[in-house]
């Protein structure tokens, strides 16, 4: 049995989307695995992870709407609000998603669906560097 760590430094564009599946995908071949558990944990707190359909770009814009109906930027909703409007909604956001995701990694290539890739979720509206850390155990 065997275990590798790598943190992941993702530049955001500000909220949205940022698929980073090849990049996890270049670091696994690199790795050598052929079979484990790919864990990956977002080191934020108003940004998360998804495994989400990477085929259709109107998916990603639903998902986005969506969470912008439901935890949406008020003035006066939130009693936290000294780092912005956005900054409380991206902590609800994150909060009903996850931070964490585990990935089986069967042959050294995650076993995601045909159409899954794995997403950094960002939940501010400014540009970020967001660092995922990845920890793969197996052989």
């Amino acid at each position: 049995m065997r275990q590798a760590v790598h943190t992941f430094t993702i530049q955001t564009r500000g909220q949205g989307l940022v698929e980073f599946s090849d990049e996890v995908a270049a670091w696994l071949a690199a790795e050598k695995f052929e079979t484990g558990l790919l864990s990956l944990f977002c080191r934020h707190s108003s940004a998360s992870l998804l495994v989400q359909e990477n085929a259709d770009p109107d998916v990603q814009r639903d998902i986005e709407a969506f969470f912008s109906r439901l935890a949406p930027e008020a003035p006066g909703r939130y009693i936290h609000d000294a780092e912005g409007p956005d900054d409380m909604p991206g902590h609800l956001r994150a909060a009903l998603t996850a931070v964490q995701l585990s990935i089986p990694v069967v042959s050294g290539k995650m076993a995601l669906g045909r159409w899954q890739g794995v997403y950094l979720f960002e939940h501010r509206r400014a540009p970020h560097r967001r660092e995922v850390v990845a920890h793969l155990i197996g052989e």
